[in-house]
């Protein structure tokens, strides 16, 4: 079995949601949020959880607009994520993350958190539905790519 640690991320303005993987790569869990402000500082906590965790690939949501066009937040997003790759010994890769901040805000409402525990939360949450939404994505590629053995009758 391959095992590796994905960590994903869902950069906002002020904060920067982080989930991670299972080894397997097959489940994705919220672990922290930290501060976007400033980057540098940002960018060094993330490099700290790489090492830590034995990460073996970064994953970023882009927050592509609802017409899947480049938004002046997906540049910020996208020059950050090159900052990172500037300072990671893996790689950084782009994953669109269209409507997951709603997804995991109305995750959490159903879960009947209080308004304040679903500000505390939705980053890490939003973070951890790129992730799995990325782990499915591979997964299915994965399966595509395989063409079961022909028998010979």
């Amino acid at each position: 079995m391959n095992e590796q640690t994905i960590l994903a991320l869902d950069v906002g303005e002020r904060r920067i949601g982080v989930a991670i993987s299972s080894v397997e790569a097959r489940i994705a869990a919220p672990l922290t949020t930290i501060a976007a402000y400033p980057p540098e500082r940002a960018i060094a906590q993330i490099a700290r959880l790489v090492h830590e965790r034995n990460v073996c690939r970064v994953v970023v949501g882009l927050p592509l607009t609802m017409r899947g066009e480049h938004g002046p937040q997906a540049e910020v997003v996208q020059r950050f994520a090159d900052a990172l790759r500037t300072c990671l010994p893996c790689p950084v890769e782009m994953f669109d993350e269209r409507l997951t901040s709603v997804a995991a805000e109305q995750m959490l409402r159903n879960l009947g958190l209080k308004p304040t525990k679903i500000k505390a939360q939705i980053d890490q949450v939003a973070a951890s539905i790129i992730l799995q939404d990325y782990l499915d994505a591979q997964r299915t590629n994965a399966d595509q790519t395989y063409e079961a053995p022909h028998s010979s009758d």
